[in-house]
């Protein structure tokens, strides 16, 4: 994908999630790329790592920083206890009505992402991201069990039953995105 079509795919996933009441954060739009990317198979390119708070691509937060310099993305502070939100810039409808396929291609993938990500917290986020993640790189069928155990082992501060809840939420979720998306 090149980078305007990125751009107004990652446009896109901002309006949706703000739709289904993200807080539109860094860390959310960080999570929701991640299962974008990942889960539903929009090619956008990035590399994630495991880092502090889950999945994070060092590359999506240089793009997110030269689509604020480009105004395609813009920041708000609602409320300063919070931190900024993002929200479409001024150029996003240029970005968006240069390609409407590419946008259009990938809709049901970026609502269907921000229709289940977008009322989560950032600990929620985080716990079902890095169970998406432990269970790509599970090798075999990993019991739901054994993801958690693993989850846990990765990220201390995570309860064993959160990590179970997490791990079935993904797991729900992937059965989803395959039907939906054949991912």
């Amino acid at each position: 994908m090149k980078r305007l079509q990125r751009a107004a795919t990652l446009v896109s996933l901002v309006e949706s999630l703000r739709e289904n009441g993200s807080w539109c954060g860094e860390t959310s739009i960080q999570k929701a790329s991640f299962f974008l990317q990942e889960l539903t198979g929009v090619p956008l390119g990035f590399e994630f790592v495991l880092y502090k708070y889950g999945p994070y691509s060092f590359d999506l937060t240089d793009e997110l920083t030269a689509l604020r310099a480009d105004s395609i993305l813009t920041l708000e502070t609602p409320d300063p206890k919070y931190g900024p939100s993002y929200l479409p810039g001024k150029m996003s409808g240029f970005v968006l009505e240069r390609f409407p396929k590419t946008v259009n291609r990938h809709k049901a993938q970026v609502d269907f992402v921000a229709e289940r990500l977008g009322r989560k917290g950032v600990a929620e986020l985080e716990r079902l991201a890095t169970a998406l993640y432990v269970q790509l790189g599970s090798t075999g069928r990993s019991s739901l069990k054994s993801r958690a155990g693993n989850l846990t082992r990765l990220k201390p501060h995570i309860s064993k039953a959160d990590a179970e809840q997490a791990a079935r939420e993904v797991d729900k979720m992937r059965a989803e995105a395959k039907q939906l998306f054949g991912q």
